[in-house]
């Protein structure tokens, strides 16, 4: 099975390290009420500047209102709402892919909640197999939703991915490995061997990430 850790546990890592790390942590959406008193306070004390949604794992649609109390907590206290998007490999080659659903990933789901929450920071992550066009069309279309390219090495990104990030979602487009599934290294080397536009490159790496958290 999966070792579950608390979010506590993994606040209590970062705590000795916050001149490199940024905690995220994760509250499932099912929660309720619990989950919204969870999140203020995870805000309030521990500073948390973001929350990670898996609606595979989790089992829900990102437009289903159960998790809006919980989105509302999130806009209030300042922090980003980050969702898991297309094909996981959590699960896969297993029977019946472990019970889990990829129809819940679809980041149209999003959209819903970019335009119900405009102010409301929201992270696709992932290029979203076999969403890549959905993804970048919310992205377009909502001034608050970002995508971010972890998971998957850059040599396999599609060419439609590549001409969106050296055009008009530019400043949207963020790094991330999702490691151990990639490495950091391999990441940036694979990177580095695309073409994209010298220009562009900093923004990706440091410059959008910054922005979006204000930092």
């Amino acid at each position: 099975g999966f070792r579950r850790y608390k979010n506590e546990e993994m606040l209590e890592i970062a705590s000795d390290h916050l001149d490199v790390l940024i905690p995220f942590v994760s509250i499932d959406p099912h929660k309720g009420k619990l989950g919204v008193r969870e999140a203020r306070k995870l805000i309030e004390e521990y500073g948390v500047r973001g929350f990670k949604f898996h609606p595979t794992m989790q089992g829900f649609y990102a437009n289903d209102r159960m998790a809006y109390p919980l989105y509302e907590e999130i806009n209030n206290g300042g922090a980003i709402a980050l969702f898991h998007t297309g094909q996981t490999g959590v699960g896969s080659g297993m029977p019946g892919g472990m019970g889990m659903r990829l129809k819940y990933s679809n980041p149209m789901y999003m959209d819903d909640v970019a335009a119900d929450f405009p102010d409301l920071k929201i992270i696709l992550a992932h290029p979203s197999f076999p969403w890549q066009e959905e993804a970048l069309s919310v992205a377009t279309h909502k001034p608050n939703v970002y995508i971010d390219l972890s998971g998957w090495s850059p040599k396999y990104f599609p060419p439609i991915l590549v001409r969106y990030i050296n055009s008009i979602l530019q400043d949207k487009m963020l790094f991330g490995s999702d490691w151990p599934v990639i490495t950091p290294d391999r990441w940036l080397s694979d990177f580095a061997k695309i073409e994209i536009r010298d220009e562009i490159r900093p923004k990706v790496l440091k410059a959008n990430a910054r922005k979006l958290l204000g930092i």
